[in-house]
């Protein structure tokens, strides 16, 4: 399935499109491999995922999480690093394209992830997700505006709106973002504000199932949704939005139609495949499923061009159960090794078992002591599942320096119940940042919850 290298100055040449979990992993794996590997990336950092949710609530820094590519990989002198998007791969050519420049391939891999998911609906503006550290900071500034904007706000009904924030999608990331948002309002910031108290703040988590943490056994599931109360957090299950608008997020519940006044909404609700699922699509007819996911080979290759794999939350792979593998981060971990290796046992004549997935299981952090934990024999809930969780994360961290910072500001907040990283930021030299409603044009009611029977 790849050509073979014809002498020593003639290396095979594997592009990589993506410098996530996978593409990284990938790399990584072919630097002692008789192989030049290109990695193209439009960021020149590779970021831990799993902790944006600590980026977005002020616990942690973009740059405690992240890690410049070129650093990652200086060590592999078979390896350069662009900085680029590819909008054009031609299979026939065996070429990548970018603005200035194109790229021949030998061996081609693609791992760019997935995107946020709306259901066909134009939400984006008014419930960003949580995909990138540019959304994390997005989510950062709304909700520390937010209390700004209650403590100088005379309308209480205003203000009741302001301290109202609506998480939708009860999944690992919308769970762990309301435990850390319902810690920041009733803990850290308590003693901050002089005029509102902001323990009085409501978050409400919607999830559209009948339990939050739908892939994990339903007995964690509602014991983390009791972690979730415990901590102040309303989860409406069940609850399917159906329009944002203005302040007013409207949500069925069976056969009921409920509004909630907010003016912060936040989206973890659904993804989908990037972009270049659809550049596959049309140059080099792969086939997609219905999340637009690429539907790849037992090998990760494409059917009709065996040289070119995709990995990670963009693949399409079955488990051999009838379902497909889950796109979280050790999945795309252990598919950027298996393909580096295929690419590499092909150069050299030799077999490679079949790819098998080691599932080492499901965790989430719901607040200070409360985590759930599914390895399939293991199962915990509550402060043991917490400390593995803080074990596993801190040990995911790509750089010696960066588990060092995270488990310093930890440590922190841990004895403090501080978050030091509460920054409002805009991009440009001389940000503004609009706190008051110069066109107001809601009418304020007695309640600020509507409720509507459907006949």
């Amino acid at each position: 399935m790849v050509n073979q290298q014809k002498n020593k100055t003639d290396l095979h040449h594997v592009v990589i499109i993506g410098g996530g979990f996978g593409g990284l992993y990938a790399a990584q794996k072919l630097a002692k491999a008789p192989v030049k590997v290109t990695l193209i990336d439009k960021r020149n950092f590779h970021v831990f995922q799993p902790l944006l949710y600590q980026v977005a609530t002020g616990g942690l820094s973009p740059a405690d999480i992240s890690s410049p590519l070129r650093a990652l990989l200086s060590r592999n002198k078979n390896t350069e690093v662009l900085m680029g998007e590819v909008s054009v791969i031609d299979p026939k050519k065996q070429i990548v394209k970018l603005r200035y420049r194109e790229i021949k391939y030998d061996s081609l891999i693609v791992a760019t992830g997935v995107t946020h998911q709306y259901f066909g609906n134009d939400w984006e503006e008014k419930a960003p997700g949580l995909k990138t550290i540019e959304n994390a900071l997005e989510i950062r500034q709304r909700v520390f505006i937010a209390f700004e904007s209650a403590e100088k706000e005379p309308n209480p009904e205003r203000r009741k709106d302001w301290l109202t924030f609506v998480l939708v999608g009860g999944g690992p990331a919308g769970v762990e973002l309301a435990g850390s948002l319902a810690e920041l309002a009733h803990g850290t910031l308590k003693e901050d504000f002089r005029n509102i108290d902001t323990s009085q703040a409501k978050i409400v988590l919607l999830q559209s199932p009948q339990y939050i943490l739908p892939a994990y056994p339903s007995h964690l599931s509602v014991k983390a949704q009791k972690s979730l109360e415990r901590l102040g957090v309303t989860v409406k299950t069940g609850a399917r939005v159906t329009d944002i608008r203005g302040q007013l997020v409207t949500y069925r519940q069976g056969e009921t139609i409920d509004q909630i006044r907010t003016r912060t909404v936040l989206w973890t609700a659904g993804m989908k495949a990037s972009a270049m699922a659809n550049v596959l699509a049309n140059y080099a007819e792969a086939q997609l499923d219905k999340a637009g996911r690429v539907i790849v080979e037992s090998n990760f290759n494409l059917s009709k061009y065996p040289n070119i794999f995709v990995i990670g939350d963009l693949a399409h792979y079955s488990d051999g159960e009838g379902g497909t593998l889950p796109g979280v981060a050790p999945v795309a971990m252990q598919e950027g090794e298996y393909v580096a290796r295929f690419i590499r046992n092909t150069l050299q004549n030799r077999p490679l078992s079949p790819f098998k997935y080691t599932d080492w299981g499901n965790l989430a952090v719901i607040g200070k002591h409360q985590a759930v934990v599914d390895m399939g024999w293991l199962k915990l809930s509550g402060f043991f599942a917490w400390f593995v969780w803080l074990f596993i994360h801190v040990f995911y961290l790509l750089e010696f320096d960066n588990k060092l910072i995270v488990m310093i500001q930890w440590a922190w907040s841990y004895f403090t119940d501080s978050k030091g990283a509460r920054l409002i930021t805009t991009p440009g030299k001389n940000p503004e940042i609009k706190l008051e409603d110069d066109n107001e044009t809601i009418v304020y009611q007695k309640e600020a919850v509507q409720h509507v029977e459907v006949n």
